[in-house]
């Protein structure tokens, strides 16, 4: 009897998590699936690029995983119940179930709304393929002097508006900040973000947290109006309340509570990793949701399920957050360290030097995911036992 491990979603976190799982584990003592809801890698780090009419390289999940023994199931996740250790799914197909020995919870986030009025009927996001496609389309359709306002001063919502503001000189581009820009930058840094920002003719609303939105305008906390033909809603994610309505442990954010090893603290046999996971980096501090914090929390929730499944010793990889990588438009960026404690350093790297680290990440990043399986070994590992399907371990 095969272990059945069932990942759930194919972001930086999931797909890599299934490759690295199929390169170390013998094929001859697991089955891997691995649910999600569309048929190609979303590039979430460069849909800001998408959305400004940038063309980015389609990566089937088919062509991904051939080869790999990897099972794509196409389809939404509907539910998990960790007591009989399934998930309910609907796709093309009609609903199902999946049956699981270990599940990999990666379901990753979405924009947060905040209970804003006016967000879920007027707003746009790059959170996901499709959003940024229909910001796109309403891009293209603005006219010389249009206004786009971009909400939130996170990542996200520097990358997003430098990016609208660099490639379309023409539209008149604002940030609405709640707090000030770039408060998080060493000195140095921040100098460089307002000075970029200076350039592109951003203008930034600073302490300006926004309480509604309507068609053409947003309103600030003290009822100022800014003028919006498009408005940008990039404040902040929120996890699917799946995992909540589980019964899994999960945190006051939604994400599933988990050990050192990515385990979740509830039930065993289930593991998180990339934002859906309230993980507790070195520094003792949760980790934030990113693209590394993807990488920490997978790298350690595959190695793991490995070492409990091969009867090995658990591993303990990093949980450190290093620093902030913004792109400031295709040729700027800020790289910003951060010591053990989050805390910026004095040390950035900046300009075009960093613009092409940024662009050599996204390139690396994307290339590890189209190859999941490089450098798979010719002899991996087998199991120590086999749970049956009533989940009693017996020799392998």
């Amino acid at each position: 009897m095969k272990h059945r491990i069932v990942v759930l979603g194919a972001g930086y976190a999931g797909a890599f998590a299934a490759g690295n799982l199929a390169r170390r584990l013998s094929p001859a003592d697991i089955e891997i699936t691995v649910v999600n809801a569309v048929p190609d890698f979303v590039e979430r780090m460069r849909l800001h690029q998408l959305a400004i009419g940038q063309d980015l390289a389609v990566r089937k999940l088919a062509d991904v995983f051939a080869g790999t023994g990897v099972r794509l199931r196409l389809a939404r996740v509907t539910g998990v119940d960790p007591e009989r250790r399934t998930v309910a799914v609907t796709g093309e197909d009609g609903d199902g179930e999946l049956v699981y020995d270990t599940l990999l919870y990666a379901l990753g986030s979405s924009v947060a709304h905040h209970g804003v009025p006016g967000v879920a009927e007027y707003a746009f996001d790059v959170t996901g393929r499709s959003s940024a496609l229909r910001l796109r389309e309403r891009l293209a359709g603005l006219g010389d002097g249009g206004t786009v306002l971009v909400v939130g001063e996170g990542l996200t919502g520097i990358e997003t508006a430098t990016e609208i503001a660099e490639a379309r000189p023409d539209l008149s581009v604002a940030l609405a900040a709640r707090g000030e820009l770039g408060t998080w930058l060493s000195s140095k840094a921040r100098r460089h973000l307002r000075q970029a920002f200076d350039r592109l003719s951003i203008t930034v609303h600073e302490h300006s947290g926004i309480e509604a939105l309507e068609p053409t305008r947003a309103i600030a906390a003290d009822g100022t109006s800014l003028p919006a033909d498009v408005t940008v809603w990039s404040a902040g994610f929120a996890v699917h309340p799946i995992a909540a309505a589980s019964g899994l442990k999960v945190a006051e954010t939604g994400q599933i509570v988990v050990d050192r090893t990515m385990r979740s603290v509830s039930h065993p046999d289930v593991y998180a990793a990339g934002d859906c996971a309230y993980a507790i980096g070195d520094n003792g501090r949760p980790l934030p949701m990113s693209c590394g914090t993807a990488g920490y929390t997978n790298m350690q929730a595959t190695a793991a399920i490995i070492a409990r499944l091969t009867g090995s010793e658990v591993p303990t990889t990093g949980l450190k957050y290093y620093g902030n990588h913004i792109s400031l438009g295709k040729r700027d960026a800020i790289f910003q360290m951060v010591d053990g404690n989050a805390r910026s350093k004095s040390w950035y790297l900046g300009g075009r030097t960093a613009a092409r680290l940024k662009a050599g990440v996204l390139k690396g990043a994307g290339w590890s995911i189209s190859h999941p399986t490089f450098g798979m070994p010719k002899r991996r590992r087998r199991l120590a036992t086999v749970p049956d399907r009533s989940g009693v371990s017996v020799a392998a």
